[in-house]
């Protein structure tokens, strides 16, 4: 059944289809002939090409109007058992949407005695398994490498799965979670409480923390902006907090990027990054394998 803003949405598409199909009937009601009932008939519409072809007005056959009136009976049909009238559910109650979970129902059954052989497996066991880890490489290739990429190394914005950095932590139980309920990591902006000015102090401090180019002559406000807006997430010495998914500021590890004009960017505007949930698309076993292969990308 559709959703409309407005019920009169649904009243006027219901209009329009039975319309269309009442005007259909009417137009083969006039053209009835084989029904012995007089009708127009012009032989010749007086349009002529080539000197000798001409068009004629001749009425509708038999076969034509009876396979139209039946097309309008079926028209009516679909219409009754299905969604087609606005808002109105049909007969069956079929929606695309339950189709799908139908279908993905059927999958799960066809696919449980794959998984079943693996279920007694850790895993770090599925991890260390070749069959296994093929099963967790096509699910990630399918489910996971349009962000993180095909070698799972990640871009701007998308995390690297092969090293040993981790946001909310790297153990098979969080990245099972994480790949189950998704994740939604809020960098807060920072302009309301902070000048550009202060947040330009702020970036030379953070870059100094990794070891990156910085102006010595700023570190010192720059520090004490630190303490003063940014420690709450990230800690007093920047190494961050998976609790929050607050990243480690002292590594060489940047996932948005580690310019000056990026950093301040990211103090002032904030960031919103999005891991979409998984739970509605793979079944539980399917997480499982596939948190076992994303383990084992950084537990060689």
């Amino acid at each position: 059944m559709s959703d409309f803003f407005s019920n009169s949405w649904g009243y006027y598409i219901a209009i329009v289809s039975l319309a269309g199909v009442a005007w259909c009937v009417w137009l083969l009601f006039t053209q009835r002939r084989w029904l012995k009932s007089a009708t127009p008939q012009v032989e010749d519409t007086g349009h002529v090409w080539d000197e000798d072809l001409r068009e004629l007005n001749n009425p509708v056959p038999r076969w034509w109007t009876v396979m139209y009136l039946g097309l309008c009976a079926i028209a009516l049909s679909i219409m009754l058992l299905y969604p087609a009238l606005g808002s109105y559910p049909g007969l069956l109650g079929y929606t695309s949407a339950k189709q799908v979970v139908t279908e993905r129902e059927a999958q799960a059954a066809q696919i449980k005695p794959l998984f079943e052989k693996f279920s007694a497996l850790s895993v770090q066991e599925l991890a260390g398994n070749p069959e296994a880890n093929a099963i967790g490489k096509r699910l990630f290739l399918n489910n996971c490498a349009q962000c993180h990429g095909s070698d799972a190394r990640g871009a701007p914005n998308f995390p690297n799965l092969t090293d040993s950095d981790w946001l909310y932590g790297g153990t098979p139980e969080v990245i099972i979670k994480t790949i189950t309920d998704g994740r939604h990591g809020v960098m807060a902006p920072l302009a309301a409480a902070i000048t550009p000015s202060e947040a330009n102090e702020i970036a030379h401090y953070v870059r100094s923390l990794s070891g990156l180019a910085s102006d010595p002559t700023l570190l010192a406000a720059g520090q004490a902006g630190f303490k003063k807006v940014c420690f709450a997430c990230h800690g007093m010495d920047g190494k961050g907090n998976q609790a929050l998914g607050a990243p480690n500021l002292t590594d060489e590890i940047w996932l948005g990027g580690s310019s000056r004009e990026t950093i301040v960017n990211t103090i002032l505007h904030g960031r919103q990054g999005v891991m979409p949930a998984q739970k509605h698309v793979l079944s539980e076993d399917q997480i499982r394998m596939l948190a076992a292969y994303v383990w084992g990308l950084s537990n060689k």
